[in-house]
């Protein structure tokens, strides 16, 4: 199993969590000051599911019958991290602070999820298939 991706994946949904804690609680009034606290909760919504998401592929190449789809599960985990880094770290930075430019960069890492999610369709079209079990 890829052990970097398990890694990854529960670091990502932790740094989810806690953004969504601290975006409720720390960042309250700076939210509403900007009007952007929608946005806040985007980019966490967004990387809670996507960090689910990098564990996902890890545990899928994990699997036996993955072995000839394994490096594309790996790419599909290594952009969904991309993507939570740019879309939701973007996202996240438009809602404290307001600057509009960083909305441009965000659909790149939308692309990075597209992406993602077009590597682990791949990847399921190139599993082998399962053996009859006795």
């Amino acid at each position: 199993m890829p052990r970097g991706l398990v890694f990854l994946g529960g670091l990502v949904c932790g740094l989810a969590v806690a953004a969504g804690s601290f975006g409720a609680h720390g960042l309250k009034d700076v939210l509403a000051a900007t009007g952007r606290a929608d946005n806040w909760e985007t980019a966490v919504h967004y990387g809670l599911a996507h960090g689910l998401a990098i564990l996902f592929t890890a545990l899928a190449a994990a699997l036996p019958e993955a072995a000839p789809a394994r490096r594309r599960f790996v790419a599909a985990g290594a952009s969904f991290a991309a993507g939570v880094a740019i879309f939701s770290g973007c996202l996240g930075a438009l809602a404290v602070s307001g600057v509009r430019v960083l909305g441009a960069i965000v659909p790149i890492g939308g692309v990075l999820f597209l992406i993602g999610w077009a590597l682990v369709c791949a990847a399921a079209c190139a599993l082998r298939p399962e053996s009859p079990r006795a």
